[in-house]
């Protein structure tokens, strides 16, 4: 493609994944538009699908997931930890080659103004788009979320859309639309229900409330994980890093006597942000980027003419070599969400295999719904592959904590109490999601493609493993928790887990 232009839109659902799939279906019904990732969260109730287009064709793939979305979301029964005002809440277009700020503005434009005709939907303009100075700031037009802004738009002329109106649609709301730099969806899991000490953090790190410059911060709660989230939009990564809001947050929450469990990109995110990390925690005095051996090997090879291969053994190797180490992360818990993640994995190709079959057609609407449960679970597993080690980090930390006297001593030992109750659940929770894998796996069997049949029974052996190995890791745990009722609690999952693998122990 001559053009590419990133279009980052942002549906509010994450709990129906045939809704999902239904709009990222419409987004990709068009020619010279790509899927380059799909992200989605229950607790937010939310997901995030990253596109790739030409500059032709970009705006027109938005819309059609604009007008999905106004069919299948009624915002008057959503509920979720994200602020939103619509069904397709935002649509940011993003230059990324052949293409200036100033083209996606006239794209976000046209999108905004195309919403509004086609479908009735009101529209804002936001970031580079704006056309009020006020507007530039997605929080701005958001204040009140739909709820309000549906009251405030009837009274006050300046709260009106750009395109519509003035009242919003009565199901979908409103859609923001607009142009930016590339932005970093980052997240970051305190070991603590606690949501007002993630709000106070987010508070004391955002750019409106005087803290860093290009962070947008809010606590969220996780009801689902148990914990709060400091959930974070960085708008220019090279002005405030990755690595200075972690550190930021990091101390915060230690002064408040809680750990940060693990942190979580969603989306993508440019290799330099990461590289830029790794040299900040690593202090590597003469970095360049053409020290990473595959800037190089790419810029060599660009200039011989010749695509880079990358094999899957070395994609995995570094996380196996970490594995072997003698450091005690990753361990068995990472090792375990690996395994379920990769059961996963198996069972969804076993499922797009059967797809193509019209000799199995009368099954395809099973082999669809199954397949979006295992997407799901193969994402929320690798997402505890670092969870799990994070979590076993803190407690490390938290025994590293001072003891001469009796108050740090009790301050030592609750942050050890909570530290190895996260450090229990994550596997708990692996434990879990490797056994819903068992079951879909399961309900595969005879209704898919029969020469696929050693995938499922290797991808039903890896998530029986997963389950096994996920749950060593939760006993491990239980000892340095003194907090009988929530003991109790877990042995009653733990339980629950044993019995559904008696009912499972007959397939082979």
């Amino acid at each position: 493609m001559q053009t590419i232009v990133e279009c980052v839109p942002n549906f509010s659902e994450g709990r129906n994944l045939e809704k999902v799939e239904a709009i990222v279906r419409a987004l990709l019904d068009g020619p010279d538009v790509y899927l380059l990732d799909q992200e989605t969260d229950a607790d937010h109730n939310r997901c995030v699908i990253t596109l790739a287009g030409t500059k032709e064709s970009i705006g027109e793939a938005a819309l059609r997931g604009i007008g999905k979305a106004g069919e299948l979301i009624d915002l008057n029964g959503h509920r979720g930890a994200h602020p939103r005002i619509g069904a397709t809440d935002v649509v940011p277009f993003v230059p990324i080659a052949g293409v200036t700020l100033e083209d996606c503005v006239r794209i976000a434009e046209w999108v905004a103004e195309q919403a509004w005709q086609r479908y009735r939907i009101p529209t804002y303009l936001y970031e580079a788009a704006a056309r009020r100075p006020e507007r530039r700031n997605l929080e701005n037009i958001r204040r009140g979320q739909f709820e309000g802004l549906r009251e405030e738009v009837r009274t006050h002329p300046e709260r009106r859309p750009d395109f519509g109106g003035p009242e919003l649609h009565p199901t979908a709301g409103a859609t923001v639309v607009g142009a930016r730099k590339f932005l970093i969806a980052y997240n970051i899991n305190l070991n603590t229900p606690d949501v007002a000490l993630a709000k106070s953090i987010a508070k004391k790190i955002r750019a409106s409330s005087g803290g860093f410059p290009c962070v947008k911060a809010m606590g969220v709660e996780l009801p689902a994980r148990r914990q709060a989230q400091v959930s974070m939009n960085l708008t220019d990564f090279e002005t405030t890093p990755i690595a200075t809001v972690f550190d930021a947050v990091t101390r915060e929450a230690a002064a408040a006597g809680a750990t940060v469990t693990d942190s979580e990109i969603v989306g993508l995110v440019p290799r330099r942000a990461l590289e830029d990390a790794a040299v900040h925690y690593l202090k590597i005095a003469n970095f360049r980027p053409e020290m990473i051996l595959e800037n190089r090997l790419a810029r060599v090879l660009e200039q011989a003419g010749k695509p880079a291969q990358r094999g899957y053994s070395a994609a995995l190797a570094g996380f196996l070599d970490a594995v072997a180490s003698p450091a005690p992360t990753p361990g068995g818990g990472s090792a375990a969400a690996l395994a379920g993640a990769l059961g996963a994995a198996l069972g969804e190709m076993v499922c797009q295999l059967t797809l193509r079959k019209q000799s199995l057609a009368a099954h395809h609407a099973a082999v669809i719904q199954s397949h979006q449960r295992l997407t799901s679970l193969r994402q929320r597993l690798q997402k505890n592959i670092d969870r799990d080690a994070a979590s076993y980090e803190a407690v490390v930390m938290a025994m590293r904590r001072p003891k001469a006297t009796e108050a740090e001593q009790a301050v030592r030992a609750a942050a050890i109490e909570a530290a190895s109750r996260e450090a229990a659940l994550v596997p708990l929770e692996t434990a879990e999601l490797a056994s819903q894998v068992t079951r879909e796996m399961e309900a595969l069997r005879g209704i898919t493609l029969p020469q696929a049949a050693s995938d499922l029974s290797t991808g039903l052996a890896l998530s029986q493993a997963a389950r096994e190995g996920a749950l060593e890791n939760v006993r491990v745990n239980l000892p340095a928790i003194h907090n009988p009722e929530w003991r109790r609690e877990i042995e009653a999952r733990m339980e629950a887990l044993n019995q559904s693998s008696g009912e499972a122990a007959d397939w082979a």
